[in-house]
This record gives structure tokens, C-alpha cells and sequence, in this order.
């Protein structure tokens, strides 16, 4: 007997579940931070519970689908989307209302882009995965926005922005490192 469980795996499970929850409170998060033009402290709190709910989600589907087993064709293409409308609606929205540099935010988004379009086309050659570096970066993100969210005192905004150069040295260097990474496996595909 093969030991080997072939069983299809439910699209309607925990891991699948908790993306979907990331993506619809995207748009939740959105109209908590614009209500009141963003500068409600109230809906500024508001913004970051939806936000740091939502970027929790993040971490346990993952976990979920890889420890039980849960692991979808629909996870594999939902969940980096999820993660980066979350990303993307935070940096747009703080760029909207003049808190972030819009440099910030497009560099983060053409990284983003960029790694996305190079897994694609290497993918017939192989897989990028993600790296330490790239899990650092997210965590620098997510942290950077989380604070950038939250109706602050003045005197945090240079350790926020200090926390937010870091995260945009760290995501292009392991853009770059991405790209190195997708040379060399066309490369050894091709030979």
C-alpha cells in the first residue's frame, strides 16, 4: 500500500479561508484610513487593528497549509496576491495622504513587479523560493507600515522613517539577489 495520501485537497479549508479574509479586509482597511480625510486618530487605530489582523492572517495560512497539508493551487496564486494588495493599499494610501514618499512606495512596488515577472520567466526552468532575506524584508515592511499607520506622537516620525529606509535597502538588495538568482537558474537551464 502506497503511504503516500493522494487525496485532492479541499479548496474550502483554514489555509484558503484566512487568505480570503486577508483580501476582503483590504478594502476595510482602505476606508478605515482615508475616513475622516486620515486624520481621526480613532479611525487611524482602527486602520491598524484591520491592517495588523489582516498581516497576521498572512503568517498562519502559510503555516496551516504547509503543516496540514493544505496546500492549493488557489493558496499558491491568492496568497502572494493577498500579501501584496495589503502591502500596496498601505504604501498608496499613506502616499495619498502625504505621510510617505511616493520614492518609497515605488520602489517597493517595481520590486515587487520585478520579482514577480522574473519567478514567471523562469518558471519553466525552475522555481525561485522565497528567501531569508525576502521573509526580513516583509517583516521590515509590515512593521514600517504597521507604525506608519498608527496615530503617533511627532517625535516617533524619524525612527518610523529611519525603520522605512531600512526596509527599502533591504528590498532592493534582495530584489537584486532575486535577480542573480533567476540568471543563474535560466543559465543552468539553457546549458
Amino acid at each position: 500500500m502506497d503511504p503516500v495520501d493522494r487525496r485532492p485537497v479541499p479548496l474550502v479549508n483554514i489555509a484558503n479561508a484566512l487568505t480570503v479574509v486577508r483580501l476582503v479586509l483590504v478594502p476595510v482597511f482602505l476606508v478605515a484610513l482615508f475616513t475622516a480625510g486620515g486624520h481621526d486618530a480613532w479611525w487611524r487605530w482602527a486602520a491598524f487593528v484591520v491592517f495588523a489582523v489582516a498581516s497576521v492572517t498572512d503568517s498562519f495560512d502559510g503555516e496551516f497549509a504547509r503543516r496540514w497539508g493544505l496546500v492549493t493551487d488557489f493558496g499558491k496564486i491568492a496568497d502572494p496576491i493577498a500579501d501584496k494588495a495589503l502591502v500596496g493599499a498601505a504604501l498608496v494610501g499613506l502616499s495619498v495622504l502625504g505621510e510617505l514618499g511616493w520614492w518609497v512606495t515605488i520602489v517597493i512596488a517595481v520590486r515587487e513587479l520585478g520579482v514577480t515577472a522574473l519567478r514567471f520567466w523562469v518558471l519553466r526552468h525552475g522555481v525561485i523560493p522565497a528567501s531569508r532575506g525576502g521573509k526580513v524584508k516583509t517583516v521590515l515592511q509590515t512593521f514600517a507600515l504597521g507604525l506608519a499607520i498608527m496615530p503617533l506622537p511627532a517625535w516617533a516620525a524619524p525612527g518610523v522613517a529611519t525603520l522605512f529606509l531600512l526596509a527599502v535597502v533591504v528590498t532592493v538588495v534582495t530584489g537584486l539577489d532575486y535577480v542573480a538568482q533567476a540568471i543563474r537558474l535560466r543559465r543552468a537551464a539553457l546549458h
